[in-house]
């Protein structure tokens, strides 16, 4: 059985610093980014409120998406970003519980 995949976004604050990353574990991983458990960029930047996300069927849909998102230019993020979130809200707190 195919693992389910998520593409999201974390920020620092509205309008602020971005990453974007994929996971088969959405909660579990926002969970490590917001408690500076991942070590790197969104430890660094204090990347800590999830901000956008999808779903999709496979990791590899998710990764497939990922890839194309990334060669997007920051404004076609926030767009996106903008879309689902007008407000930057944390979306964490909506995440099942891990």
């Amino acid at each position: 059985m195919d693992k389910l995949g998520f593409v999201y976004i974390m920020a620092s604050q509205r309008n602020g610093t971005i990453y974007l990353g994929v996971t088969s574990d959405l909660p579990r991983r926002v969970w490590e980014h917001r408690n500076g458990i991942v070590e790197g960029f969104t430890k660094q930047y204090e990347c800590h409120l999830l901000v956008w996300f999808e779903a999709y069927d496979t990791i590899e849909e998710a990764r497939q998406r990922e890839l194309r998102m990334k060669e997007w230019k920051r404004a076609w993020k926030v767009r996106e970003i903008e879309g689902l979130n007008p407000d930057w809200d944390d979306l964490f707190e909506t995440l099942s519980p891990i």
